[in-house]
């Protein structure tokens, strides 16, 4: 049993509910417990930077899904700016190391996914600050 906790601009605050979808049974972690696991795995993705822009991975909107197994093992969907990134190699090794020293997570395993494609428009109000993109 997985519980979704969706990181794309549309659904950025179901991170702070971590609530389980329509279809899905409740998580058998206790919700003040999910509400931490999240809070503290979004500031762990908040730590995992692009090298070649100035602003987080999770703020440049390329985490896509986050899924918390009553295991613990997190799932996380995420893209690249490009399909050719230089970074391709080494930011979802990142992602799954930071991810995995958050307290409560067992693992953390990193998909890379291109659908949808990544554009600027997925950033959010503070990496737009930050690279001057208004």
């Amino acid at each position: 049993m997985m519980v979704s906790t969706h990181m794309t601009d549309e659904a950025k605050t179901e991170a702070d509910g971590a609530a389980a979808g329509p279809a899905e049974r409740p998580s058998s972690i206790p919700a003040d417990e999910m509400a931490r696991l999240t809070d503290d795995i979004v500031g762990a993705l908040k730590t995992v930077y692009d090298p070649e822009i100035p602003a987080d991975i999770y703020e440049l909107g390329l985490i896509y899904k986050v899924d918390i197994g009553d295991d613990r093992m997190v799932h996380i969907d995420m893209t690249l700016t490009t399909p050719n990134c230089p970074s391709a190699a080494e930011l979802p090794t990142q992602v799954e190391n930071a991810v995995s020293s958050v307290a409560g997570v067992r693992e953390a395993k990193v998909n890379i996914v291109w659908d949808p494609p990544w554009d600027p428009s997925r950033m959010s109000d503070e990496a737009r600050t930050v690279l001057n993109m208004w």
